[in-house]
């Protein structure tokens, strides 16, 4: 990542800054000659401490034991820290270890499926999941101009590139691994990636002009908790937008909903497989008929965001909207409504 992102990034249990110890950068002329920090480590004030690894910072709470070998190889006394971690912060640890586990795996898996050549990201690729954006965040691409942007649960991070194409700067968090491929598929200087989780945000409060999360609320333990979680990123006159599921009587909806509270505590690999030699044949078979042009891959990328994530939640417009109001937002609307879900935005 370029080094003068770093001063955007707090540590997400202390909100300390962090400072960093580079073990390995490089300058490009991509970057315009600014130093991009590939592999180092960032020290909060007191205690935590994450590593870089391939140029994405690893902000999870957790990132200590998820990347024990690489910081046991940089440095000297990780089992001293890793050990005063472990005895001071205990209920900490276990908890986002037991609500991020599988959620992780899950999502990983699923944008591991992804080609970024050939394929499409929800049947979108290119202008087309920015115009998507537009509508959600009701902007336009010359309103985007210099903005400050935090994709909060980026995916495959490839909207990410188009925003930063209007001028605007953005970061994109996920949980999961897949962040990995992001920053290795990105070809704009203004567009950044790390992993992070939605409910410690690694960022400056009130510093976003806008906070857009898509799809990501939902497939954690609390919506609203979340929801609690990200709005202080949001600067004053900011906006926040976030995409939800919304409740559908529909018999295959709801009757996907009941098998997936099942499903969905499998191991992820073998859920995998499951759904390949099941669902995806018959799946395939309905959405050709229908004149889908969802190619394999994206037809399991969907299979799998439907059923294999932990959480599934579901909100209607109303629920939504009282979350904005409890915290004093104005404008509140929802901007978009389609199958399966809406968008709603509001200005702080």
């Amino acid at each position: 990542m370029r080094e003068k992102y770093l001063s955007l990034l707090v540590c997400p249990v202390t909100r300390s800054e962090l400072e960093v110890q580079i073990l390995s950068l490089q300058t490009t002329s991509f970057y315009n000659s600014d130093i991009i920090i590939i592999d180092g480590i960032l020290f909060a004030k007191k205690d935590w401490f994450y590593p870089i690894i391939d140029g994405v910072p690893r902000l999870l709470i957790e990132s200590f034991l998820d990347y024990e070998d690489f910081l046991s190889q940089h440095l000297s006394d990780y089992k001293t820290r890793k050990e005063n971690l472990l005895k001071n912060y205990p209920e900490l640890i276990r908890q986002v270890i037991k609500k991020n586990s599988r959620t992780k795996k899950s999502f990983e898996l699923e944008w591991s499926l992804l080609n970024y050549d050939k394929d499409k990201t929800w049947e979108l690729k290119g202008e087309e999941l920015l115009n998507r954006f537009l509508k959600e965040t009701d902007e336009t691409k010359e309103s985007l101009k210099r903005k400050l942007v935090f994709d909060a649960g980026c995916g495959n991070g490839q909207l990410n590139q188009h925003i930063a194409r209007c001028g605007a700067t953005v970061a994109g968090m996920d949980l999961s691994k897949s962040v990995e491929r992001a920053y290795a598929n990105n070809e704009e200087e203004n567009a950044f990636f790390l992993q992070g989780d939605v409910q410690y945000p690694p960022f400056r409060f009130e510093i976003f002009d806008i906070v857009h999360s898509s799809g990501v609320l939902i497939c954690t333990n609390d919506s609203e908790l979340t929801f609690s979680k990200i709005e202080p990123c949001v600067k004053k006159q900011g906006k926040l937008s976030v995409w939800l599921y919304h409740p559908r009587k529909n018999f295959i909806h709801n009757t996907f909903n009941f098998v997936r509270r099942f499903t969905s505590k499998l191991p992820v690999k073998f859920q995998y497989y499951l759904y390949l030699f099941t669902l995806f044949p018959v799946s395939y078979v309905i959405k050709k008929i229908k004149g889908n042009k969802q190619n394999a891959r994206e037809m399991m990328i969907a299979i799998m965001d439907w059923f294999s994530p932990e959480f599934r939640l579901e909100h209607t417009h109303e629920e939504a909207s009282s979350w904005f109001s409890k915290r004093n937002y104005k404008e509140v609307k929802v901007t978009t409504t389609d199958t399966f879900g809406f968008n709603i935005i509001g200005k702080k």
